[in-house]
């Protein structure tokens, strides 16, 4: 997803279009960078990172002093969660359940397996992948509160689907608090953005065309206030003998889905809502995937699939700038 657009000048404080104060780290495993219009301020992305840092350390699975981490290295059945962890898993949940577990948050046995980051196309023994498919079920998990019970000691999780949108949506809190109006939060192709531009007009936000350049857009949208995620099979994946394999994986087969559609679109505002509706309409298909977002108000989808045929969801359109 490739961002374009800037903020112009309107008032005391405000940045220049050529002057917004930016911000990139390496972190979530990802390019995380966040753009201020009307602040040059830079200490509020200084408490940006250092927020992003803090939620690496609640919701990341492989590093070893994170919440999440101790939570599937646990030796009880029952473990206390922190407020954000139950908020996330109770997110993630609702989405396992719209999609009957076509999207599941304990994936993790299995997307631990396959590896998409290594630079290497190694696909997972056979054995391994049937061996790990029983141990992927959200029913084996019962939130109340902050009490989190598992009913199999199998049950590992991966919020690795949804736990970026969560994180966009707590920096944008931070950013309103720290009076921040203007702003763009892009969390490796997770946008949200905050407010519009200075000037009043909106954030052009544009989608990237699958397989290609990441310079290459099919559409422009006009954004104000909302997010824009995209789930697809063209970010974490690799290649063997001519046949696609990607990090979106079907919990009832243990390998990468392949069901026509190459990427999902999300429009919401809450971008925790556009990650996991992003990963569960891919995961739905196309047409019980519209059918969802068609179900749920300030939902808004584009779906693309192999033969490059675009679908909209009702009202997703009104954002297209023509160009």
């Amino acid at each position: 997803m490739t961002l374009s657009g800037c903020g112009t000048s309107s008032g005391p404080g405000l940045l220049t279009q050529e002057t917004p104060l930016s911000r990139s780290d390496f972190l979530l495993n990802t390019f995380v960078t966040i753009t201020l219009y009307d602040s040059d301020d830079s200490s509020i992305l200084d408490d940006s990172m250092a927020l992003c840092k803090e939620y690496e350390n609640i919701f990341s699975k492989t590093l070893a002093t994170s919440e999440l981490y101790k939570i599937n290295h646990r030796t009880s059945d029952t473990v206390t969660v922190s407020d954000d962890m139950a908020a996330l898993l109770a997110k993630g949940l609702e989405y396992c359940e719209k999609s009957d577990g076509a999207f599941d948050i304990t994936i993790e046995p299995l997307s631990s397996l396959w590896n998409f980051t290594s630079g290497e196309a190694v696909i997972p023994d056979e054995a391994d992948i049937e061996a790990d498919i029983p141990k992927v079920d959200y029913h084996n998990l019962v939130l109340s509160g902050n009490t989190l019970t598992f009913l199999s000691p199998d049950t590992t999780i991966d919020l690795g689907s949804i736990a970026k949108g969560y994180i966009a949506d707590r920096i944008k809190e931070q950013l309103l608090d720290a009076g921040v109006e203007s702003a763009i939060i892009n969390l490796g192709g997770n946008v949200l953005c905050v407010g519009e531009k200075p000037d009043g007009s909106k954030f052009n936000i544009g989608l990237q065309k699958p397989f290609a350049d990441r310079d290459e857009t099919f559409e422009v949208l006009g954004i104000k206030d909302l997010s824009v995620v995209t789930s697809g099979v063209y970010e974490r994946h690799f290649e063997i003998d001519g046949k696609n394999y990607h990090h979106i994986l079907n919990p009832a087969t243990g390998y990468p889905y392949d069901n026509g559609l190459i990427s999902v679109t999300i429009l919401s505002a809450e971008s925790v809502d556009g990650d996991g509706l992003s990963t569960t309409c891919f995961s739905l298909g196309l047409e019980k995937g519209l059918e969802l977002a068609n179900s749920l108000d300030g939902i808004y989808a584009c779906f693309i699939d192999e033969d490059y045929n675009v679908y909209y969801s009702d009202g997703m359109e009104d954002f297209i700038i023509k160009q």
